[in-house]
């Protein structure tokens, strides 16, 4: 059996994320309906997760690198966002995330520099001198 101190260490190390991490602010209603949606957040940002850790299993070290860099900057976005208490945030602004969490990585900066160095690499692969 599994003691609730290995659970709360597990839970502290990452373990665990829910809903209940973060009381929501609002009314009843508007909580009930932001913490479905931020349950659907919370998947989409696993699936990209998910997605990226595949495609950095397959990559070269230096790219692989890259990607790992993508995946500490959705780890922080997913932070930023799951921490948010305001139930209407959830409800206005990802009521439908269709391409919501990909769309915050490439507006973050460190994307711009990652995707320039990538870039220069192709290019430098392609005409050598």
């Amino acid at each position: 059996m599994i003691s609730r101190l290995a659970i709360g260490e597990w839970e502290s190390e990452g373990g665990a994320s829910g809903p209940s991490e973060v009381k929501l602010a609002g009314t009843v209603n508007q909580i009930d309906w932001a913490e479905q949606i931020k349950e659907r957040v919370s998947r989409d940002f696993d699936r990209v997760a998910k997605v990226m850790q595949s495609v950095a299993a397959k990559q070269a070290e230096r790219d692989r690198s890259d990607t790992q860099a993508l995946i500490e900057i959705l780890k922080e976005k997913r932070t930023e966002v799951m921490a948010n208490d305001r139930a209407g945030y959830f409800i206005h602004d990802w009521q439908e995330p269709g391409n919501q969490v990909r769309q915050m990585i490439m507006k973050d900066p460190r994307y711009e520099t990652i995707s320039t160095s990538r870039a220069a690499r192709k290019a430098s692969k392609m005409n050598p001198r």
